[in-house]
């Protein structure tokens, strides 16, 4: 495959994955912050400030870096944490039909973690001055 079709690719992925992470997940319990703490599990007993903090960072502020190609590896690092709470602690009765959401989103940002963001991002055009920071990205 062309280098540059790897790159769109990943940009389409990296892209299309966080605007869904944001929109289901991350926007609504950032705009609705008050209700989010009254609904919201615990599941590793942190308390519900801190757990909705902490998945607001996951599903807000991380999204952001990855569109943008910034720390993308590192940001998907707490999602792929909050995704894998999802389904192994707080929903582990569910199906896989049920949780296919949850496993797609796996899918992606494992596969971001893996690829790092392209040639398409904040990150790329710093490796097009210095290769030996690939493994920042």
């Amino acid at each position: 495959m062309h280098r540059s079709s790897i790159d769109w690719a990943l940009l389409f992925l990296r892209v299309s994955g966080c605007l869904l992470l944001l929109g289901v997940h991350g926007l609504p319990k950032l705009l609705n912050f008050s209700h989010e703490l009254t609904v919201i599990e615990d599941p590793l007993h942190l308390g519900a400030w801190p757990t909705l903090s902490l998945a607001i960072l996951a599903e807000v502020w991380c999204p952001l870096l990855i569109i943008l190609g910034l720390l993308t590896r590192l940001a998907c690092l707490p999602i792929l944490a909050v995704l894998l709470v999802s389904l192994f602690i707080v929903h582990p009765e569910w199906s896989l039909a049920e949780g296919q959401f949850a496993w797609l989103l796996l899918i992606i940002f494992v596969t971001v973690l893996i690829a790092g963001p392209g040639r398409l991002s904040v990150y790329g055009r710093l490796l097009e001055r210095r290769p030996s920071a690939a493994w920042i990205s």
